[in-house]
């Protein structure tokens, strides 16, 4: 059924048509009494899109308990009535009166409401919808007044100065940069103006034809790219900044008159707001008392709403109340008989036949979910088990399910039938993107050191204008050794790569001429040919050898895996498919998983686990440390209670005696699963009949445990898992070596975690606890010295003393660390002080704020790994990070540290430390003494003598292996022009060196025609039109392409003739039909162009 068919039926409703009437009776309150589930935000949309009908349109206001409860009915009306159409009013502070700890992202989230709201009438637009809670609400805004005379609206086609839109914008305190990635900043190039104003989540593009407006576009600040054509935009500043000094209003007076607010609980409200506003003056009053001063502008009345405002201010709208209590008196009350999703506990015999019911009664059921995989499981269930049931199913995302006696409707989400966790997505502005940053990271910079694949290490000195024939044309300086220069052809520079190497690590400069930096990548190629021989003939020899071979999916595992809590990402999804697939094939699987830490390599673990037991197969799950081990048994356990599969685990924890029982077990294969560490490969470990076994993070177990590994995985499924990032270019150079799968791509909803950077301070750490303690969330607090842990313990709790501590560390005793393990996943304890044991695995979704002390002393993985274990829910994270004062902290120090804050988002192979854990992940998969020959080449150039040597033993010794590979064409010659042509990127077409650069690299690496045009496109939308260098820079590329075809290895245009060269000395290519080809059309047309 579609959406729109659906919300017509309840339009059609009398409920409804009696709300619309009496919103036309005067100021009188109206109570909706007895909605269920998601039903409030189906009768809300419903009752707008009627208005709108009747040309009855205005805002309506929705407030709600609180900011979780909010951003589900946000999510719901915007399921129902459009993407981009709810808006949310959220709370600028973490906590009042902390500025420093306002919400970015939440202070633009609600510029965007106020300039939605004034820009009603401009819009012209049905309506707007606003949804809010108390913390929001009791937080004043700008008054209306100064922000209409501080917008500015453009429209396009309009005659408009840009030196007075750029004057504007610089007396709204804008940024003025080459490239805008985040709100209040603004570029110029040329006739182009891109502007990120505080209004709107993209940026603006502006494009002038003398003094008219020609264009106006939103483009993504990622790619800086346009997305869409705008009729008009309006411009505002910071308005939580910026405009300080103007008088403030509350958002009830700021909203116009006519706003239909919808309340679920105004007696919670208006006590939350009389509550906000005692603790804000007390707040106030410290503040007050211990500095002697405080701004007036801070005062309370001034930036915050009393009760008795908010009382008088609601009396002036027509309101209705739809929670379970009531604050207003009225007569127009409206009983609604509802009843909530039945709970079938995944019974789905018990669940088809109250489907039946409905269907005997000629009620329509629908099954609701925005996943069509999800609703095509569900049909495919029901085909097997109630053929004769017709259902129909609604496309969209709701919170929870209902049952509507009066329109014979049945609306059941997906999640609740399978008891998944369903998220809501968190509104976000685009805050900060990385992209930008990131691209800087990789770009070069005078000074770096970079790897010319043919010269060595060299220092890059930047782009130089150098003259051909009387012609400009642009070129890379390099200096070497002694001072040498080369100069590279912009047309070569995918050889050159910017040196990676260990953080801080100085390269050897290499010297031209002297044939040593040959003689290096000779050396290293016999040693990682010799390594990627070991484990290509290991690949070669499990695809070849006999293994089990698991049937396909039953019925049971498709209910397994429709009853995962969360949705599954499409890294996820496409890693299970690659493990079933494998397990299905006749040889054994040997693939390995990666991604970043809480990305979900478990639940594809648990999949794989469950697909063997199905087959009567045992399972073993190796993990590094008793404490994951444990977290493992858990997390199978519950994911598995509702299935025939028995679980184990051993470990330091059990005793001989229930080891010795568990085993005897195991022999008999009354144990499907079994979880362990290393003494999961102890001689007495015996089982029935093991199927597959999975490993996590193999690199931290020792050399012996990992032999013995070598004989239990012979025949057998290996699955490994592993959180350290795999450099991306890196899966291609081992497609031959190892089966790989990387899920990149975090949780839906999972929000990144907050970095901050402190000195060890009481306040800090009183103020981060606190604060998580209040939201009823737990804390990690990392102290790695076993020698004074207890003496911090008494620390926090002198600071904080209703919190329940506990502490752990490697040295306790084995019962005694389970048990305070134990205490802090079940809740008993507050904050867990311990060493840094939790880095591996654990994963406690309440635990939201972790404090790493001495964060300096770790490596940048460590950190990684331990800010992952919070954030694993869809509550915002906090990690800090103490160490000394910055001058104190080595220069490695300050840099890993100052990393690790400014990178906070997830997944992508964690970008932050990419060379870092680029070199660990080449070491962890090829040895670790493949580090030391990374460190003299450079990571980039080390992979491409990987991928030769790889290539090459694919093309000789293990050619049967991989034939149906090697009949796919290989790449054509590489071919050089020298040309006289004028063929650069001018510096006023585009200005910045590093985006010049990072463009010639972009086109350099372009290997198709469609790219090409795109390339072109992209130029013209970012920088204007093209000027004749760079089209004809864009013209040699294409003639280079060709010269690749027929087999030249230069090419020169130059005065106005062009020579094609063949430099090898194959005789089978001049003997081939394609030089005759040549031979044949040059002959025919002497004249013709190629």
């Amino acid at each position: 059924m579609k959406t729109s068919d659906f919300l017509r039926r309840y339009q059609e409703d009398s409920l409804i048509q009696l709300l619309a009437e009496y919103l036309r009776a005067p100021q009188s309150p109206i109570h909706l009494k007895g909605a269920v589930g998601s039903q409030d935000a189906v009768l809300a949309a419903a009752l707008s899109l009627e208005l709108a009908q009747k040309q009855l349109i205005r805002p309506h206001l929705f407030i709600l308990e609180d900011k979780e409860s909010a951003a589900y009915f946000q999510n719901d009306l915007q399921s129902l009535l459009g993407e981009g159409r709810v808006l949310l009013l959220p709370a600028s502070y973490r906590r009042p009166y902390q500025f420093e700890e306002v919400e970015n992202a939440n202070v633009l989230l609600r510029a965007e409401v106020l300039n939605a709201l004034n820009q009603l009438h401009a819009r012209r637009q049905q309506s707007l919808w606003v949804v809010t809670y108390p913390e929001a609400l009791a937080e004043k805004v700008i008054n209306k007044k100064s922000l209409r005379d501080n917008t500015l609206l453009i429209r396009q086609g309009e005659k408009l100065d840009l030196d007075f839109v750029v004057e504007v914008l610089n007396s709204y305190d804008f940024e003025k940069t080459d490239f805008v990635y985040e709100a209040g900043q603004f570029a110029v190039r040329g006739g182009i103006l891109d502007i990120f104003s505080f209004s709107n989540d993209l940026p603006y593009r502006l494009e002038f034809f003398g003094n008219e407006i020609e264009s106006i576009r939103a483009f993504h600040p990622d790619t800086q790219l346009s997305v869409e054509e705008l009729n008009f935009i309006s411009l505002i500043p910071n308005v939580h900044t910026q405009l300080l000094q103007e008088v403030r209003e509350s958002f009830l007076e700021f909203i116009p008159e006519n706003t239909l607010i919808w309340a679920k609980d105004l007696h919670h409200t208006l006590e939350f707001t009389e509550q906000y506003f005692e603790k804000v003056q007390a707040q106030y009053t410290e503040i007050y008392t211990q500095s002697g001063q405080a701004p007036v502008l801070s005062k309370p009345d001034i930036l915050f709403v009393s009760r008795a405002m908010m009382e008088s201010q609601l009396q002036k709208f027509k309101v209705i109340e739809f929670g379970r209590r009531f604050y207003f008196k009225t007569l127009a009350r409206l009983n609604l008989s509802a009843a909530p999703q039945p709970v079938f506990r995944k019974n789905f015999e018990q669940l088809a036949e109250n489907l039946r019911q409905n269907q005997s009664q000629g009620w329509t059921t629908l099954l609701i979910s925005d996943s069509f995989k999800q609703i095509d499981r569900l049909q495919s269930i029901f085909e097997e088990i109630a053929p004769d049931l017709h259902l129909d199913s609604l496309p969209i995302a709701l919170r929870e399910g209902f049952i509507d006696p009066q329109l014979q409707v049945a609306c059941y989400t997906d999640h609740q039938i399978f008891e998944r966790y369903h998220r809501y997505k968190a509104p976000e502005r685009y805050n900060k993107t990385k992209a930008i940053t990131l691209k800087e990271l990789k770009s070069l910079k005078p000074g770096d050191f970079v790897t010319h694949i043919d010269y060595g290490v060299g220092r890059f000195a930047g782009l130089e204008k150098i003259e051909v024939n009387g012609k400009m044309q642009e070129a890379i300086r390099l200096v070497y050794r002694d001072d040498d220069l080369l100069y590279i052809n912009i047309h070569s520079l995918h050889k050159i790569t910017k040196y990676s190497g260990p953080d801080g690590a100085i390269p050897s400069i290499s010297k031209l001429g002297s044939g040593e930096w040959e003689a290096k990548k000779k050396r290293v190629k016999r040693k990682v040919q010799d390594i990627a021989e070991d484990l290509i003939e290991l690949y070669a020899k499990r695809k070849s050898a006999p293994g089990f071979a698991f049937n396909r999916d039953s019925y049971l595992q498709v209910e397994l895996e429709s009853s995962f809590i969360y949705e599954d990402t499409p890294d996820q999804a496409k890693a299970t498919a690659e493990v079933k697939e494998d397990m299905e094939q006749a040889h054994p699987m040997d693939r390995l998983i990666c991604g970043d830490v809480g990305f979900g390599k478990t639940e594809v673990a648990i999949r794989a686990a469950f697909k063997a037991v199905c087959d009567s197969k045992q399972v073993a799950v190796l993990v590094p440390t008793t404490i994951l081990a444990m977290q493992h048994y858990r997390t199978f356990k519950e994911r598995l209670a509702d299935f025939p599969c028995r679980v184990e685990y051993i470990n330091r924890f059990r005793s001989a005696t229930q080891i010795r029982q568990i085993l005897k077990k195991l022999a008999d294969g009354e144990i499907d699963i079994l979880i362990g560490t290393h003494r999961l490969v102890g001689k007495d470990v015996k089982f029935k009949d093991l199927g597959l076994l999975v490993i996590d993070e193999e690199q931290k177990f020792g050399v012996k445990t990992k032999e013995k590994l070598k004989e239990l995985r012979f025949n057998v499924d290996v699955l490994t898992l592993t959180a350290t990032p795999i450099p991306r270019t890196l899966h291609f150079s081992l497609m031959g070596a190892r089966d790989l799968s990387v899920i990149a791509t975090p949780p839906p909803n999972r929000q990144p975690v907050t970095t901050e950077l402190h000195t060890f301070g009481e306040e800090i750490i009183r103020d981060a606890i606190s604060h998580e303690l209040r939201r009823g969330g737990q804390v990690f607090f990392v102290h790695n010295r076993i020698g004074d842990i207890e003496s911090i313990a008494n620390i926090i709790l002198r600071l904080v003393p209703e919190a329940r501590i506990g502490v752990a560390h490697g040295q306790m005793e084995g019962a005694k660390l389970e048990k305070a393990m134990m205490k802090f996943i079940e809740g008993e304890y507050d904050v867990l002080i311990s060493t840094n044991i939790i880095e591996s695995g654990l994963d406690i979704p309440n635990a939201n704020t972790i404090i790493i002390n001495a964060a300096h002393a770790f490596g940048l993985s460590d950190l990684h790994q331990m800010r992952g274990r919070v954030g694993r829910s869809n509550r915002k994270a906090f990690c800090y990070l103490l160490a000394p004062p910055s001058t104190l902290l080595t220069p490695d120090s300050r840099k890993r540290l100052s990393a690790l804050e400014e990178f906070s988002e997830l997944g992508d192979g964690f970008k932050v430390a990419m060379r870092d854990l680029d070199i660990r992940g080449a070491g962890n998969l090829l040895g670790a003494e493949q580090s030391g020959y990374i460190n003299d080449l450079g990571f980039e150039t080390y992979h491409k003598i990987l991928d030769d040597a790889i290539r090459e033993l694919k093309e000789t010794k293990f050619k049967d292996l991989f034939q149906k590979e090697l009949e796919i064409p290989s790449l054509k010659n590489e071919c050089n022009i020298e040309t006289d042509l004028e063929i650069l990127i001018p510096e006023e077409y585009v200005k910045n060196i590093t985006e010049r650069l990072s463009l010639y690299t972009q086109l350099d690496n372009i290997t198709e025609s469609a790219e090409l045009d795109k390339f072109a496109y992209d130029l013209l939308d970012r920088f204007g039109p093209l000027p004749s260098p760079v089209q004809d820079l864009i013209e040699t590329v294409k003639l280079r392409w060709l010269a690749e075809q027929m087999g030249f290895e230069k090419l020169s245009l130059k005065s106005e003739t062009l020579k094609g060269y063949f430099t090898s000395r194959d005789p089978s290519y001049f003997n081939s039909g394609k030089f005759g080809k040549i031979l044949d059309y040059l002959q025919k047309n002497p004249t013709k162009p190629v």
